[in-house]
C-alpha cells in the first residue's frame, strides 16, 4: 500500500503547531511559540500569514522534511460560514472565506491560507482542512438570545473537542455518540460544550466574549459598561475587538498570557496573580454548571483539555468545583494534529470524499 505524507497546520492564538505524518505515524512536531510582543505589529490575524508561513518553512528545512514527501496539506479551519463536520478542500470559495472571515477573526483563519500555499509548492498535493471552528450543531432553543437582533453562534474549539471525546470514548469501552460530555478546551481561547450523543448542542462562542475570560480574551464582560466603553469615543471599533479577543483575559489584567509565567509568579507570593488564575478557573467551572444543566444533569464525564490542562493548579481548582456533577477526566493538550492527519489520510486513501465548500 503506498504511504502517504501528510503535513497538519494549526495555528492558534499563541502558537503554530505543525506536524508531519507518515500514514499514521508522527515522523516530526513541533509547537513555534509566539508571544504577544511578537504578534502585536499585527492589525489583522491575516497579517500574520507570512510570518507563520516562513517559520513552518524553516522548521521543515531544519527538520530535513522535504516539500515534495508530502502528499497533502491540512490545516486546521477557520471562521468561515456555518458547516457540517467533514473534510474540505480548500477553493476558491473558502479561500475568500478564510481572508475575509464572515464570522470574525482568528488564527484558526491562517490554516487553510498555510496549507494551500504550502500545498501549491508541491505538485500534485492537495489542500484541507477538517472540523472547522465554526462546525454548527447546536439545538434551535440555544441560539435564541433576549433580543430579536441577535442570535447565538457555534464558534468553538470544535476539532479538539471532538477528538478527546473519541479518546475517552475509547478509553471507558464506548462509543462517542452514546455519551452525554461536558467538554472545557482551556487553551488561548476557552470553549465549554455540552455533547449529547456526538452532538455539541451548547457551546460558548469563545471569540466574540462569550464565557470565561481566557489568556487573551476577555470573556463575558458587563454589557452596560462595555456599551458605554464602545460610546466614549476613546476607541475604534478596532481597538474594542482587540480589547475582546487578543488583548484582553490575562493578558489585560496581568500583562502575560502565559500561564506558566503567572503561575510561577504566584508562586513567589504575587497575590494578585493568584487571584486573576482562580477566577479564571473559577469562570470555567460556572461555564460546565451552565452545560450540566443543558444537558439536564445526565453528565457521564466532564473533561478538560488543552494547553492550559497541563497545569495541575488550574484543573484541580476547577475539580474542586465540578465533581460533584460527574468525575472529571484530564486529557491535557490535544489531538487536534493527530485529528488533522487522519482525516486526510481518509481522503487520500479514498476512505471518504472531501466536501465542497459553497
Amino acid at each position: 500500500m503506498k504511504q502517504y505524507g501528510i503535513l497538519a497546520i494549526n495555528p492558534g492564538s499563541t502558537s503554530t503547531k505543525i506536524a508531519v505524518y507518515l500514514d499514521e505515524t508522527e515522523a516530526m512536531s513541533r509547537t513555534i511559540r509566539h508571544s504577544a510582543e511578537e504578534l502585536r505589529p499585527f492589525a489583522r490575524v491575516t497579517d500574520q500569514f507570512g510570518f507563520r508561513r516562513d517559520l513552518i518553512l524553516k522548521v521543515l528545512e531544519e527538520e530535513g522534511i522535504a516539500l515534495d514527501s508530502l502528499s497533502a496539506v491540512i490545516g486546521r479551519g477557520g471562521l468561515v460560514k456555518p458547516i457540517a463536520s467533514g473534510v474540505y478542500e480548500v477553493n476558491d470559495a473558502l479561500r475568500r472565506d478564510l481572508i475575509h472571515a464572515p464570522q470574525g477573526e482568528h488564527a484558526s483563519n491562517l490554516g487553510g491560507l498555510l496549507a494551500v500555499e504550502i500545498a501549491s509548492r508541491v505538485p500534485d498535493a492537495k489542500a484541507y482542512i477538517a472540523d472547522p471552528v465554526v462546525v454548527d450543531e447546536l439545538d434551535d432553543v440555544a441560539r435564541v438570545c433576549g433580543h430579536a437582533l441577535f442570535r447565538r453562534v457555534s464558534i468553538f474549539h470544535a476539532l479538539n473537542q471532538k477528538a478527546v471525546s473519541r479518546i475517552y470514548a475509547a478509553r471507558v469501552g464506548r462509543k462517542y455518540d452514546e455519551l452525554n460530555l461536558i467538554v472545557a478546551h482551556l487553551g488561548g481561547g476557552i470553549s465549554v460544550g455540552a455533547h449529547r450523543g456526538g452532538r455539541v448542542i451548547d457551546v460558548n462562542n469563545a471569540l466574540d466574549g462569550d464565557g470565561a475570560f481566557s489568556p487573551e480574551r476577555s470573556g463575558t464582560l458587563p454589557a452596560g459598561q462595555l456599551v458605554k466603553l464602545c460610546f466614549s469615543g476613546q476607541y475604534t471599533e478596532a481597538q474594542i475587538r482587540r480589547m475582546l479577543c487578543g488583548s484582553g483575559g490575562l493578558v489585560s489584567l496581568a500583562g502575560s498570557n502565559s500561564v506558566q509565567e503567572l503561575l510561577e509568579r504566584a508562586k513567589q507570593g504575587d497575590r494578585a496573580c493568584e487571584r486573576i488564575i482562580y477566577a479564571m478557573a473559577y469562570n470555567v467551572a460556572k461555564e460546565i454548571g451552565a452545560m450540566a444543566a443543558v444537558l439536564g444533569g445526565r453528565v457521564d464525564a466532564i473533561l478538560i483539555t488543552g494547553g492550559i490542562a497541563y497545569s495541575g493548579t488550574v484543573c484541580d481548582a476547577i475539580r474542586e468545583r465540578v465533581s460533584f456533577i460527574a468525575p472529571v477526566e484530564v486529557i491535557p493538550g490535544e489531538d487536534e494534529m493527530g485529528a488533522l492527519a487522519e482525516n486526510a489520510l481518509r481522503v487520500l486513501r479514498g476512505e471518504e470524499m472531501p466536501k465542497k465548500y459553497e
